[in-house]
């Protein structure tokens, strides 16, 4: 049997897609659907893509809160068949951004396998701190 007779090779989706915004309350409908999208053509279902954009939506509007002016929010997807990883970064004005105590990050815990901040020094040239929130959604849940 030739190999164009054969069952075709088993592929995985994977790819990062990233982009730059204003760290303004105006760009986050446009987050929400490139979030959408991305998950969506990495064949995840409905009910993945909610948790996905709904956890995304609570980082990127922490970080645009306490976002310095005339910054930007930085975003990343990375995905393959089974994960998805998100990481969010911005120039922020307080030192201790952003609120792990508070509800939107009880929201993100619960919905992701996996979420973590990172805060940098400041830096005096971007007027603020750099704040990094990576999370990971898992198809199928924690094996932890």
């Amino acid at each position: 049997m030739s190999k164009s007779e054969g069952t075709p090779p088993a592929t995985t989706r994977t790819g990062t897609i990233s982009v730059r915004v204003p760290a303004e309350s105006e760009q986050l409908a446009m987050l929400r659907a490139l979030a959408e999208t991305v998950v969506l053509m990495a064949d995840f279902g409905i009910d993945e893509v909610t948790d996905i954009r709904l956890a995304l939506d609570e980082v990127a509007s922490a970080l645009v809160l306490d976002a310095v002016d005339g910054s930007e929010l930085e975003c990343a997807f990375s995905f393959d068949g089974a994960a998805v990883v998100v990481r969010v970064g911005a120039i922020t004005v307080s030192d201790n951004s952003p609120d792990q105590s508070g509800f939107g990050w009880h929201i993100v815990a619960t919905l992701t396998d996996a979420v973590h901040a990172s805060r940098g020094a400041y830096d005096a040239a971007a007027g603020g701190y750099p704040t990094v929130v990576d999370f990971r959604w898992v198809r199928g849940g924690s094996d932890e």
